[in-house]
């Protein structure tokens, strides 16, 4: 008997494949590629600069098995699906494989899936068509432009400076915003000056205020001189409130996620790095076996800079929000969101697939960050089609006849979006919610407590991963799918180091980035960059050759490195010497950066490779046997404490264990702390779990652990040893 024929659809990763191949039943094959199967050479440029950038592609290493394995099945296949991502560097892994698969690419042989679901997956697959060449040519375009950066300027970093550095065409500029932040910040001279406000009441109401004028001028207090002139002119009559104004306002709620959203909003709100949060959202994109339903994509493509949302989607979301809250939350119309000027607005925004799969009823089928990255999501979408909050506000004057104070306040008068979702913040305070004094003009105002507190201008703050991924897109820098692939690569090569949540440059950063603005301007400048994209952007709406894009770049560029070969002597890097001895030569041991933040190492390599980590004591003792406890980092990145006896005691913590013990059962007590300020100390004990709020003139310990340990590792690049980058 004949084997019965099957349509093949091939998929990027084995996840993805499982989900699929329950939805298309055994009429279908579906096989994974594990991603690129072709690509340029490691080991040499594979861009023929002289047969007009020609790119040389050679299957990966490591994919042979892989591709036999799809050729075996391509054999019995009585059609072939290509159904990698959504994207240009889907669409350009589709083109590979038809090429090595001998697939017409001009017949209809490719299909998208905007969601793993059922009836996503079976209308796709229903509507294959050509390959789109448009953006197969985009990612040709980036893929030849980064590694001509990358294989041209890593090997002069190595020859002139060290080797493992990298200089690629999106990190330099990524690095460089970071080095100018840094620079402003040390520029920055602070400027005195005070402010002044009071405590009042009027008709039995207390409220606060702040001073607005002096004698008729607007206040500006730049010394103690001019504070106690504010004091006088304060004590010299009595108050009345002398204008007052009532209003409303709205606030309306943000759009769904697109990729940068995701990647600030769970920075702020959760402490994921942004290569974290990919992770978790490729596996909610492509299928989790969920209890009684089995494999099932939660959200929609994670790769996108639209706000746009399908009608279906709308809909549901509207259904959902009137039946849980009501028709008060439910706008007239669906709420509708600018998208980006620069975004290609090739995808929806980030969503749920299903609003009523609500994220407690699947909780206890998703790990512990997959749960809260798709609540996040959840909530994200469903606030958007939600009613404004409404706010009472009161404006008011309240004078003596020199000193005008000025008090604001508003009150939450209606929850609107704000009963499920309010987005989160960098470094302004978050809103906070008033009680209204209902002040009357003409009434008398008591003068109760002034202070006056000498402050400083304060410096722009350094980036966090959030703040950076937001200045990337506003500038231009960049696509969705390049920010946590970027900014884990500067950290990896030792150019940006984090402190705490902040992102700040070592001096290898800036060594690079003040070589790169000298001898090649054009790699790091932010509006040569971003036009870079605009180009890349025109090749896909079939506006422009791809070829000659590169051609554009690579005159000045070749003629940048010329220069820079014979102008940059060699510089040394001196390491810092530890006060550790090597215990097997005697030398005195270095500090080196590595994978994982900075290690000991013996300068006689490579006669002597003698290595070790870097030890940091904090002030508690080991709660299991008083010994000294270590701050520690894993091999994923993440920050722990353990005893220094270890393996002899096995105490591991990931929250910051303090020295208290608890005052209800004795264990120890942890530090805790979220993104307003609050702290408190908390008891380890699961089954306690007593808690103690930190008032706020308490001294703070300078190792407290109010951010996240990280756990993402960096992302591996394609080429790593030349800083190649691509989308």
């Amino acid at each position: 008997m004949a084997e019965r024929k099957h349509k093949l659809v091939i998929v990027e990763s084995p996840a993805k494949a499982k989900t699929i191949g329950k939805y298309l039943g055994r009429s279908y094959k579906v096989e994974a590629s594990n991603g690129h199967v072709r690509d340029l050479p490691k080991s040499q440029m594979g861009v023929d600069v002289t047969k007009d950038f020609e790119p040389k592609y050679i299957t990966i290493r490591g994919r042979g098995d892989v591709l036999s394995r799809i050729r075996k099945e391509a054999k019995n296949a009585s059609a072939i699906l290509l159904a990698t991502d959504p994207d240009r560097e889907g669409e350009a892994i589709s083109w590979h494989l038809a090429r090595l698969l001998g697939v017409d690419a001009d017949k209809p042989c490719r299909v998208t899936f905007q969601e793993i679901t059922s009836k996503a997956v079976m209308s796709a697959i229903q509507q294959p068509r050509p390959i789109d060449m448009s953006l197969v040519n985009a990612q040709q375009a980036r893929r030849v432009l980064d590694r001509l950066v990358g294989y041209s300027i890593s090997p002069l970093l190595w020859a002139k400076i060290k080797k493992g550095l990298s200089g690629g065409r999106v990190q330099s500029v990524a690095a460089r915003i970071i080095v100018d932040r840094e620079e402003e910040i040390e520029a920055f001279i602070p400027e005195e000056y005070w402010d002044v406000e009071a405590d009042m009441a009027s008709n039995g109401q207390s409220f606060h205020v702040k001073l607005d004028t002096l004698d008729g001028s607007k206040a500006k207090l730049t010394g103690e001189a001019g504070a106690k002139a504010a004091l006088e002119a304060i004590a010299s009559g009595p108050f009345t409130v002398k204008t007052v104004k009532n209003g409303e306002k709205r606030k309306t709620p943000a759009p769904p996620f697109t990729t940068s959203n995701m990647q600030q909003e769970a920075a702020r709100k959760l402490r994921f790095t942004t290569a974290k949060t990919m992770q978790i959202a490729q596996t909610l994109y492509e299928g989790v076996d969920l209890e009684g339903e089995g494999a099932q994509g939660l959200v929609s493509y994670i790769r996108t800079d639209s706000t746009r949302v399908s009608d279906e989607a709308l809909a549901a979301a509207r259904e959902e929000i009137s039946s849980r809250f009501g028709p008060a939350y439910l706008p007239e119309k669906p709420n509708e969101f600018k998208t980006r000027k620069r975004a290609q607005d090739a995808h929806e925004a980030i969503r749920p697939t299903d609003i009523t799969r609500r994220p407690d009823d699947i909780k206890a089928s998703l790990t512990n960050d997959q749960y809260k990255l798709y609540r996040l999501v959840y909530l994200r979408f469903l606030s958007s089609q939600m009613a404004p909050a409404l706010y009472d506000t009161q404006t008011a004057c309240v004078a003596n006849g020199r000193v005008e104070f000025r008090f604001y306040g508003e009150h939450k008068r209606f929850l609107g979006f704000t009963a499920v979702y309010e987005e989160g913040v960098d470094d302004s305070a978050p809103d906070v919610d008033t009680k209204l004094p209902g002040l009357a003009a003409g009434a008398e105002a008591i003068l109760g407590e002034v202070t006056s507190e000498q402050r400083f201008t304060q410096p722009p703050p350094r980036y966090t991963e959030a703040s950076l991924v937001r200045a990337l897109e506003e500038k231009g820098i960049g696509r969705p799918s390049t920010y946590a692939p970027t900014i884990s690569t500067i950290v990896a090569r030792g150019y940006v180091s984090r402190d705490k949540s902040r992102l700040v440059p070592t001096e290898l950063g800036r060594m690079i980035t003040a070589l790169m603005r000298e001898y090649f301007k054009d790699i790091v400048d932010v509006e040569f960059t971003s036009d870079m994209e605009d180009q890349l952007d025109r090749v896909e709406d079939e506006r422009l050759p791809w070829r000659d894009v590169i051609r554009g770049f690579y005159g000045n560029f070749s003629r940048a490195l010329e220069a820079a070969e014979s102008s940059i002597e060699k510089m040394e890097i001196k390491d810092e010497v530890s006060d550790v001895p090597c215990d097997k030569c005697g030398a005195m041991m270095v500090f080196k950066m590595g994978r994982f933040g900075k290690f000991l190492a013996c300068p006689g390599f490579p006669e002597c490779r003698n290595t070790k980590p870097v030890f940091i004591f904090i002030d508690t003792p080991c709660p299991k046997c008083g010994s000294r406890l270590l701050e520690k980092i894993s091999r994923k990145g993440n920050r722990f404490f353990s005893c220094e006896r270890y393996p002899d005691c096995d105490f591991i913590a990931w929250d910051f264990p303090l020295p208290d013990k608890c005052p209800q059962c004795g264990s120890y007590m942890v530090l805790k702390a979220n993104r307003k300020g609050s702290r408190w100390r908390l008891c380890a004990n699961e089954h306690c779990r007593y808690r103690e709020e930190i008032i706020e003139d308490e001294p703070k310990d300078e190792q407290d652990m109010e951010d996240a340990p990280f756990d993402a590792e960096p992302d591996d690049e394609t080429d790593s040893a030349a800083g190649d980058e691509s989308e």
